[in-house]
């Protein structure tokens, strides 16, 4: 299912959507929860786009088990797209962890809660979002050091 689209490989398409939109929706979270007023202003818009990015995760991962069983890589390759592999693996986690999060703040925001607890949760959002956004950036140039390293520079393949 997540192989191809129009002869193109599906990872090579969908892995933009979450590089993209996992760091803008950790900059969104992280926004309201230092600047509370955003909550109600941004909220829904942040949420979907960390929804969206969120729900590109596992088909990004699918779709590149897919690619890898295709390419059939050796050799110093095989390695780079392991460790991308490797970290890829976990990006769902902080992802899912900074949704939750964000949802929650802004669950609150809009019951007009305030105190530690929205505190503790607008902390806790800021760290999954850097957590989410850090491990989408490393997952994503160990995946471009993959692809591009033997075009770039052929000695990376010998």
């Amino acid at each position: 299912m997540f192989d191809t689209i129009l002869g193109l490989p599906v990872h090579a398409l969908v892995v933009h959507v979450v590089v993209v939109l996992v760091p803008l929706a950790a900059i969104g979270i992280i926004a309201m929860a230092v600047h509370p007023p955003w909550r109600e202003r941004f909220g829904w818009a942040v949420l979907l786009i960390a929804t969206a990015g969120l729900v590109a995760v596992p088909v990004a991962t699918a779709s590149g088990k897919n690619l890898k069983n295709r390419l059939n890589a050796s050799g110093p390759v095989a390695r780079m797209i392991a460790a991308h592999q490797h970290i890829a693996q976990l990006v769902l986690w902080p992802t899912l962890a900074m949704w939750v999060l964000g949802v929650l703040l802004v669950w609150m925001h809009r019951r007009g809660q305030t105190g530690v607890a929205v505190t503790a949760v607008a902390l806790l959002s800021v760290v999954a979002s850097l957590t989410a956004a850090g491990t989408v950036v490393v997952a994503g140039h160990r995946g471009s050091k993959a692809v591009w390293a033997c075009t770039i520079s052929s000695s990376a393949c010998r």
